[in-house]
């Protein structure tokens, strides 16, 4: 649809990498993140989130008060039950093993550092995933530090060996833990099977009763595997393609799409390039696909992806660049992938809203309902006249 030539100013979100976003309702929530100003890197404001109407396309700002976590990246989001909950991340202080909560829905925004009552907190990391099962949330894998004692099974934790000091040696892991928010316990279940190797900067998505891992940081090297832990009886499981398949990346995504497919976006490839290509991946074919889309010229790592209406996937920041080598690059732009055929409703709305000026007298006969859903994606298709970074 042909976007109209009129202009708005309005608030945008600030650019931004290693963020975390939830959808929850209509709004995708953003928080964190980072940028990289002269070589330095800047955390951005720990006291604030951003939301994103999808229907709309309008961007605010809140205020968030009560125990606020540190600001920093690399932090694992998801939305349980109405709440955001982030563990882990990176800051001016180095990783945390810290869980923190907030509200979404009585918008008081009032945060909740999380005290475990029983078992045992996982030690300090970033670049995780997670998934939410049965009420609980569901951590695997990212790189962090361990102390020479807690080093107990080289399986679970590869150590890198350009990072060591002392007794202190940081690395990769494997491990599942998992976090109970109704008694605030955490534990770790004794997993089976083909287990994935210690790996960070992956991604992850969840069907059913079944979590998957695509790709990642594997020491030195990018892969494109894909792994799945039945989440009932804690079996990993390789599933091995039938099909061409991606390049090894990290910093990508992975989003739940249907029943049995999920949608894969971006990353750095292994000889550190940004991608910008998308692969929808068949479960039970085992095939993957690759998605023609619109942003082909859009290459986005350390990006966030989140399932918004009628299977959008919402990518949401990152960097265009590779942001170990500069120090710009950073993106605040929502792009929306198509994944699904629209149902005829989405399709007039869309239709209508794109065209709103040859539908100025024929909107006010609209019924109401339907006339208050136009007037927003009337907005979405306006293009935004973008004002100077909020920072």
């Amino acid at each position: 649809m042909e976007p109209q030539s009129e202009y708005r100013e309005e608030l945008v979100a600030r650019e931004r990498s290693g963020h975390t976003t939830v959808v929850e309702g209509n709004f995708l929530y953003v928080w964190g993140g980072y940028v990289s100003i002269a070589e330095h890197e800047i955390f951005l404001p720990n006291d604030e989130i951003w939301l994103y109407d999808l229907d709309s396309g309008v961007w605010e700002i809140a205020s968030m008060a009560g125990e606020i976590p540190p600001s920093m990246s690399g932090m694992c989001g998801c939305s349980l039950s109405g709440e955001m909950f982030i563990f882990g991340g990176c800051g001016d202080h180095g990783q945390t093993n810290e869980l923190y909560s907030v509200n979404l829905l009585d918008k008081k925004y009032t945060w909740r550092k999380r005290k475990h009552e029983t078992g045992s907190v996982p030690s300090p990391r970033d670049k995780l995933s997670c998934w939410v099962h049965q009420d609980r949330t569901i951590y695997f894998g990212g790189y962090g530090h361990k102390l020479l004692s807690e080093l107990t099974n080289s399986r679970n934790f590869i150590v890198d060996e350009a990072s060591w000091m002392e007794d202190v040696f940081w690395g990769w892991n494997n491990e599942v833990h998992v976090f109970d928010p109704r008694t605030n316990s955490w534990s770790q279940p004794r997993t089976f099977g083909h287990l994935p190797a210690p790996r960070a900067a992956h991604a992850s998505a969840i069907l059913g009763n079944r979590g998957y891992i695509c790709g990642g940081r594997v020491m030195e090297t990018r892969t494109s595997d894909v792994f799945c832990l039945d989440l009932k009886s804690w079996t990993w499981s390789e599933i091995t393609p039938i099909s061409a398949l991606p390049v090894g990346r990290s910093w990508h995504t992975l989003t739940a799409i249907s029943d049995t497919s999920l949608f894969l976006f971006g990353g750095l490839s292994d000889d550190c390039k940004p991608m910008s290509d998308g692969w929808v991946f068949d479960v039970e074919t085992k095939k993957w696909k690759e998605l023609d889309h619109p942003y082909k010229d859009k290459p986005r790592l350390w990006h966030t992806a989140c399932l918004g209406r009628d299977s959008d996937v919402v990518v949401f920041g990152g960097s265009r660049d590779y942001i170990l080598l500069v120090d710009t690059g950073h993106c605040n732009d929502a792009l929306i992938f198509q994944t699904q055929p629209y149902p005829l409703l989405r399709l007039c709305e869309d239709f209508i809203a794109g065209k709103s000026t040859v539908f100025q007298k024929e909107l006010p006969c609209l019924p109401r309902k339907l006339r208050g859903a136009v007037e927003k994606r009337t907005s979405f298709f306006r293009p935004a006249s973008k004002l100077p970074d909020q920072m």
